[in-house]
Formats: C-alpha cells, sequence, structure tokens
C-alpha cells in the first residue's frame, strides 16, 4: 500500500497544476533528515496540531510558546509523554525566535498574532506553517506574501483541504469540465454556538501573561468571557465566522473557480441570536463577483446548526454541464443537468464531524502538516503557499469590510483593492500597540 509521505510527494508533484509554480526549497540537507519545530500558540486546536506534527516521521517538537505557563507545561508533557523528548518552554515567543537550532514555526494563536508572528518568524530564518485566516486585515496579507519572497521563506497556511486527496481529485475534474464551464459557487458553514453573555473586568489568571496574548493590538481591559474561544468575535483580536471558518470553504471555491481577486463584493448579516459581547455576525451572507462571469457566495450561520445539503458545511459548484457538491471533507458527489447522480466519490480518512472545531481529524489534518514537512526537505511543494492563502483570505475580510461599511465594494481584480472608498479602505489595515507594529 502507497504510504502517506509517497502519497503527499507523488499527489503534489501530479497537482502541480491546481497549485503555484514551485517553491525553491532551502532545506539543506537528506530527505529523511530530522526537521524541528518550535510553536507558537498551543492551547486548544494548537494542542492538536502539535501533536500531530510529533507523531510525523524524523520531526521533532523542540520548543513550545504559550502566553499560559499552564498550557506550556501541558503541552510540553504530552510532547515528552509521545515522543520521549522534552521540548524546551517560552512564553515570549520572541525569546524562542532566538534560539537558532530548530527549522520552522507552528503557529495557532489568536488572529490578530497570526501574521505578527509569521512574519517575526521568517526575520529569525524559520520556515512557516499558520493556521487560518493568515492575517488579521488584508494589509497583513500582502505583508506576509512579500515577506516570504524577501526572506526566501516557505510559508504555508493550514488550508487543510488542499492536502485532502478525494478534494485534489475533485478539483482537478473540475478543471477538467466534469460539469463543464463552471459558473457560479456556493459554500456554507453552520453551527450553534452559545452565547458568551456580558463580560466582566477581572483580574487577569496568573499564568496568564495578558500582555503578550494582545501583543501587537492595541491594549485593552481583560474580562471574563474572552480567553481562551471568544475573542473570535470581538473585532479588535477576532476576524468572526467568515474568517474563523469561511476561509476553508472560499478557499475550495477560488481553487475550484481558477479565480483571484473579486471586481464586486456585498455582504449583510447581524448578532441576531443573542444579546451579549458578540461584535461579529452570528448570521451573514457574503457575494461576489469575478472576472469571466462567475459569482461566488458564501452563508455563515453561527447559531443554528441546521444541515445545507444534509451537512453543516460544504461547497456547490455549477456549471453549463452539472453540479458537483463537496460537503465539507474529503468527498464528492457529481450530478447531471437532470439531476442524475453520476459519480459518489468518498474518502477512507474521514475521522470527526465537520464542524468540529478541532478540525476534521487526525488522518486528513496532518496531510498538510506532512506535505509543508517534505516541502522544507525539498521532497514535495507546498499545497497551500502563504500567495494563495492570502487571495483566499482576503475574500472574507472584503466581504467583513463590506458588511461593516454597509456598501457594496468595488475591486482592483489584479490585486483586491477596494475602488474609490476611502472609508472602506480604512478597514484594510490596522493600528498596532506601540513598539508591536508589523514591519516588513
Amino acid at each position: 500500500m502507497q504510504n502517506r509521505r509517497e502519497f503527499i510527494k507523488q499527489a503534489s508533484v501530479a497537482g502541480a497544476g491546481l497549485f503555484v509554480a514551485p517553491q525553491i526549497p532551502v532545506f539543506k540537507g537528506s530527505p529523511n533528515e530530522k526537521v524541528v519545530i518550535g510553536t507558537m500558540g498551543s492551547n486548544s486546536r494548537g494542542f492538536f496540531v502539535a501533536k500531530m506534527f510529533a507523531q510525523l516521521p524524523n520531526v521533532e517538537i523542540g520548543y513550545v510558546c504559550d502566553v499560559d505557563a499552564n498550557v506550556v507545561a501541558k503541552t510540553i508533557a504530552e510532547i515528552e509523554k509521545m515522543t520521549g523528548k522534552k521540548p524546551k518552554g517560552f512564553t515570549d515567543v520572541r525569546k524562542m525566535l532566538e534560539v537558532k537550532d530548530f527549522d520552522a514555526m507552528m503557529i495557532a494563536t489568536p488572529d490578530h498574532w497570526h501574521a505578527p508572528g509569521a512574519m517575526l518568524g521568517m526575520k529569525a530564518g524559520k520556515h512557516v506553517y499558520v493556521e487560518k485566516p493568515c492575517s488579521h486585515n488584508p494589509a497583513e496579507g500582502e505583508m506576509l506574501v512579500a515577506g516570504a519572497k524577501k526572506y526566501n521563506k516557505l510559508v504555508q497556511m493550514g488550508s487543510q483541504r488542499r492536502s485532502f486527496p478525494k478534494v485534489m481529485e475533485a478539483v482537478q475534474s473540475l478543471h477538467e469540465g466534469i460539469i463543464g464551464d463552471v459558473y457560479f459557487a456556493k459554500g456554507w458553514y453552520a453551527n450553534a454556538r452559545k452565547p458568551i453573555g456580558k463580560g466582566k473586568l477581572v483580574a487577569v489568571p496568573d499564568t496568564l501573561n495578558f500582555d503578550l496574548w494582545q501583543g501587537p493590538a492595541p491594549r485593552r481591559p481583560y474580562q471574563d468571557n474572552l480567553v481562551p474561544y471568544n475573542w473570535h468575535w470581538f473585532w479588535h483580536w477576532g476576524t468572526g465566522e467568515a474568517l474563523n471558518n469561511g476561509t476553508h470553504e472560499l478557499d475550495v471555491i477560488r481553487w475550484g473557480l481558477g479565480v483571484d481577486y473579486p471586481t464586486k463584493v456585498t455582504s449583510m448579516g447581524g448578532r441576531f441570536a443573542y444579546k451579549d459581547d458578540w461584535e461579529t455576525p452570528d448570521t451573514q451572507t457574503i457575494s461576489f463577483e469575478f472576472p469571466g462571469n462567475k459569482m461566488v457566495e458564501w452563508e455563515g450561520r453561527s447559531c443554528n446548526g441546521f444541515n445545507n445539503e444534509g451537512v453543516g458545511r460544504g461547497v456547490i459548484f455549477y456549471g453549463s454541464k452539472g453540479t458537483m457538491i463537496i460537503p465539507g471533507g474529503d468527498d464528492y458527489k457529481v450530478y447531471d443537468l437532470n439531476n442524475k447522480l453520476l459519480k459518489d466519490v468518498k474518502t477512507g480518512l474521514q475521522e470527526a464531524t465537520r464542524t468540529n472545531t478541532m478540525g476534521m481529524g487526525e488522518k486528513l489534518d496532518s496531510l498538510v502538516l506532512e506535505n509543508f514537512v517534505e516541502s522544507i526537505r525539498g521532497t514535495s511543494k507546498l499545497t497551500a503557499p502563504i500567495a494563495e492563502g492570502h487571495k483566499s483570505t482576503l475574500l472574507p475580510q472584503l466581504g467583513n469590510i463590506a458588511y461593516r461599511t454597509g456598501r457594496i465594494l468595488t475591486c482592483n481584480p489584479a490585486n483586491g483593492h477596494i475602488l474609490n472608498d476611502k472609508e472602506a479602505m480604512k478597514l484594510w489595515s490596522r493600528e498596532y500597540q506601540k513598539g508591536w507594529e508589523m514591519t516588513l
């Protein structure tokens, strides 16, 4: 049976036309040489990703960094239990990056730290794996793309579906015309999240360095409904459901349609389900128009988990000869124009529920991590390089800007920049805490 590493190598080469021009690997050593990783953020999803990295052949978690001392201790203990090797712990990522003897860093922090952390890593000579979204705002995404070129580093965004074998097959068949000319795609995400209440200003927990937690973000007081997860719903640190989950569907859509930047973006929504501190929409639709007569729609429902097409998340492509559904995982269906099922392709790798906040399970989610490691070794090409990750992150960011300004955005199809709207362009970037500015 073909092993996982061989699959990643062959799939990346065979599917090179689906991604971007090959990047030049800079790892010096044999394909079997150990890759040492330092983690930034190892609570929740970060803990899950760190453990997946630790289980890959010839990969070592050498360093663990988190702003919560309890999280650092927990992660170190778990990695030592799994591997027999004890990582060194840090609270301040800047101190971890002073260490020279590791190859790459993994970032799974709150969104406002993703791009600044990745840039610090590149400047320190590290390759970077960063969870989606790759940035808190469009300007940061552009800086990451420029930084990867300037520092000649591999930067992979956590677009796991770009490494799912059946999704890769599905997109390849779309490009080969299985449903004809594909002109419209829809994506959705539905969950049943509970209210977060009204936060109270309380003392920061003894083990949490809240100053480092905020890092690049201008300082706000600590409140009891923010950490560890609900920061997602505050504009100051998070990016809402559109980037928390919509990034995945919009990435697959953009990949399948073969489009880059939109010409028009509009969005409607609101915080409808509960009255609490939640600022971002719990219900949102975003519509895009692209060059070549192509259209996209994404729907997010954070607090009503009713399934579309039988699942809580997924993508549908509509073409001149039929329809394709990719229902959130590593499987797909193809129908003709009479709604007759032509193909029903299933995976043997499915593990978790499709809206599980920890991901799709180790078998599927570790594929993109293995691709990252093999690309460092020079035996593969990144499936989700930052140039593609930025474009897919930009789409929901534009949707949020359209929502927050209440206007239709007209965009430059060459780079996604908003045209003739100074107010909207104010949201293209952010203010930083003095001394924490993100620079190229």
